[in-house]
């Protein structure tokens, strides 16, 4: 599937800001089942976008933008070519061994509930990692509701699984959370996903990867209830949402920010 995305972000400052650092996680590497045919990320100011990659091998984009200025947009515009691979993810940077990612942040870490769900799963569908996996992810779907347009959604994975839903990031913390109950490593993926209708949205989509023994990493999408599909454009990885952020920002001046999303992505 070839997908367009259109991501655009605008902000206003009240009063205006003196300066303003931004880092961008806004664009996918090429990997099996992923090829970007043509990708732009554009500024309103006057900056110049320095590329590096972080620590995950995640391309980011820096800009640093001195006012006062009221407004500053960040827009993105690009077309991935996409195909399935039944959720398996092979062709990736990979710069540490699986094991970093049973590390809990504030985010992913698992309170008593959650641990007790995750037993709970392994009881019905133990056996192999990939069995329990699946089971997390069917449960999961069964018992959470999925908010896309819940933009604040819960503080952590705990919050989040005691209020039985939330928007993509959430499903995503507590799915990572349990997985690590289960001893398997799972990390945070942020991107984009194509529904059977484009439209606008308030944001991208994150899911989930778990190492799988003889396998490899292997996707789930816990706000849909199944394996990512080509519907998918993986960009950036993290041991939760704040280390794929696609945006981390800082401004200098005192006042109000406010920030208006709008993602597109059609076929």
């Amino acid at each position: 599937m070839r997908i367009r995305i259109a991501h655009r972000t605008d902000y206003r400052y009240d009063p205006p800001a003196a300066s303003v650092i931004q880092m961008l996680r806004l664009m996918p590497r090429n990997h099996e089942g992923q090829y970007v045919v043509r990708w732009r990320i554009d500024v309103s100011a006057d900056a110049r976008l320095a590329a590096h990659e972080d620590a995950f091998g995640n391309i980011t984009h820096v800009f640093s933008a001195d006012g006062p200025f009221h407004e500053l947009s960040v827009e993105v515009d690009g077309e991935v070519e996409t195909q399935s691979n039944n959720g398996v993810i092979r062709g990736t940077v990979e710069r540490f061994g699986p094991s970093l990612f049973l590390r809990d942040t504030a985010l992913t870490q698992a309170d008593e509930a959650i641990r007790d769900f995750a037993q709970m799963v392994r009881a019905e569908r133990g056996g192999t990692v990939l069995s329990e996996l699946h089971g997390l992810l069917d449960r999961l779907h069964q018992e959470m509701a999925h908010e896309a347009d819940d933009a604040e959604g819960a503080g952590n994975a705990a919050e989040a699984f005691a209020r039985k839903r939330g928007p993509s990031r959430d499903l995503s913390h507590i799915y990572i959370g349990a997985a690590h109950c289960l001893g398997v490593p799972a990390r945070y993926v942020a991107g984009y996903f194509h529904p059977n209708r484009g439209g606008e949205t308030q944001a991208g989509h994150a899911w989930v990867e778990a190492f799988v023994p003889g396998l490899g990493w292997v996707a789930f999408d816990p706000a849909h209830g199944f394996c990512p599909t080509d519907a998918h454009v993986r960009v950036a990885i993290g041991l939760d949402a704040l280390g794929a952020a696609p945006v981390r920002r800082m401004r200098y001046g005192q006042g109000a920010e406010t920030a208006a999303v709008a993602v597109k992505v059609e076929q």
